[in-house]
């Protein structure tokens, strides 16, 4: 048996392909149920997200096992096409397993280093457990994922420094205040990127929000969702002087807060320190506030060379992350090869037991009767050189197959002690 996959992903098709194959989770459970019923595939696993579709089984004959998978997985789209096919990548065994780990530590992620795939790649693992579809083997290896997945972010850093706009103007504000739980936040704007900069916030123990935007039922409603305080939008100014931070991510084709309305602010709150923050393009806030005391603007071409810094870091740290995922597979292929001699262990085991039993009967029966104590004494005495006969061989079978030679000594073994031979 081996483990291969199938997928296509982000680097290999886009999103209006990637669309095509997305599934929900009660279709992932039916798609796992079929896969259960092919004699072909003993285990399978199905991993969908936003950025990528992969399956991955373990078949009984690879070759084969791989074009039944591709037809499988292209037949989840109702419309087929050759580009679908050419978008398509196949690994098995050791390919499979580096891909796998590569995946699970985010070095295969859009982003390198995002936590989300690991969360991701969890729930597709619970699915399939629930579902019965995985064995023995998919089990062990995305356990096996997800502690290498662990390791990474523990030995490295690639998770570490701000890869996103939005993340990156917390961090910032990090830098000017420290910890971020008693301090208050003001959203002007309720679009994407302030609902992600809500959710860092957040993350970073931010408690007090006000959101205001020029739709009043839009900021109520992100307001309802973090639990803020929506803010009329011809109001906002005279609301920012109970804010430390203030984030602006507007449409306005012109300043929307400049030197006078800040310098109005800084006195109500008696020259307590104000951060602002414009991801705006255009420019929503005047740079010439930044002549104010106590007033620290960054605008998105600053927080942007943060990024592009942290993510040359993170590349760096990628590097660390990949000689890991290299060392994990090497182990665990190991483990599977170390599979292939159980067979054989067994049937020698067996073997020898068999062929003792057999002598040390006919032995007792030639010479006469026995007590208990003796025909016990016998017994341990027979096992006890069949145990030491085999030591070496088992051992040699245990450590030898993760060599080059494995399957060598695995023939050289059944030859030897004629194992499935009758005599």
């Amino acid at each position: 048996m081996n483990i291969i996959l199938i997928g296509l992903n982000h680097r290999t098709a886009p999103v209006e392909m990637r669309e095509q194959f997305a599934l929900s989770e009660e279709k992932i459970g039916e798609a796992l149920c079929a896969l259960k019923k092919n004699p072909l595939i003993q285990e399978a696993l199905i991993l969908s997200t936003c950025n990528r579709v992969e399956i991955y089984a373990v078949v009984t004959h690879t070759e084969e096992g791989c074009d039944r998978l591709k037809d499988f997985f292209l037949n989840l789209s109702d419309k087929t096409s050759p580009a679908m096919a050419s978008a398509l990548y196949i690994y098995s065994s050791r390919d499979c397993l580096r891909h796998l780990f590569r995946v699970a530590s985010s070095l295969n992620s859009m982003i390198i280093g995002e936590p989300q795939i690991l969360g991701q790649l969890k729930d597709a693992f619970d699915l399939a457990l629930s579902h019965k579809s995985t064995g023995v083997l998919l089990n062990k290896v995305f356990k096996k994922a997800i502690s290498v997945a662990k390791r990474v972010r523990t030995e490295t850093k690639i998770a570490e420094n701000a890869v996103s706009i939005s993340y990156a103007a917390v961090e910032l504000a990090k830098k000017i205040f420290g910890k971020l739980h008693h301090k208050s936040v003001m959203l002007v704007g309720a679009g994407e990127m302030a609902e992600l900069a809500a959710r860092h916030f957040i993350s970073n123990g931010v408690q007090s929000f006000f959101i205001a935007n020029r739709s009043y039922e839009k900021a109520l409603a992100l307001a309802s969702e973090y639990n803020g305080i929506p803010v009329k939008f011809e109001d906002f100014v005279v609301e920012m002087s109970q804010s430390d931070i203030v984030l602006c991510s507007t449409g306005a084709a012109h300043y929307l807060i400049g030197p006078q309305e800040v310098a109005k602010v800084i006195a109500a709150r008696q020259n307590r320190p104000i951060f602002f923050i414009d991801i705006s393009v255009p420019r929503n806030i005047d740079p010439a506030i930044n002549k104010l005391d106590n007033v620290f603007l960054y605008d998105i071409d600053d927080l942007k060379l943060s990024v592009e810094e942290n993510l040359r870091a993170r590349e760096a740290e990628a590097l660390k992350a990949e000689e890991i995922v290299a060392e994990e597979v090497t182990q665990i292929i190991r483990w599977f090869k170390s599979l292939d001699a159980v067979p054989m262990i067994v049937a020698l085991k067996e073997m020898a037991e068999e062929v003792r039993a057999k002598e040390m009967q006919r032995t007792l029966d030639q010479m006469g009767s026995f007590t208990p104590e003796q025909r016990e004494a016998i017994s341990g005495l027979t096992v006890s050189i069949v145990n030491k006969l085999l030591h070496g061989p088992l051992t040699a079978l245990k450590e030898e197959t993760h060599g080059n030679n494995g399957n060598a000594l695995l023939e050289a073994t059944q030859k030897l002690f004629l194992l499935g031979k009758k005599e």
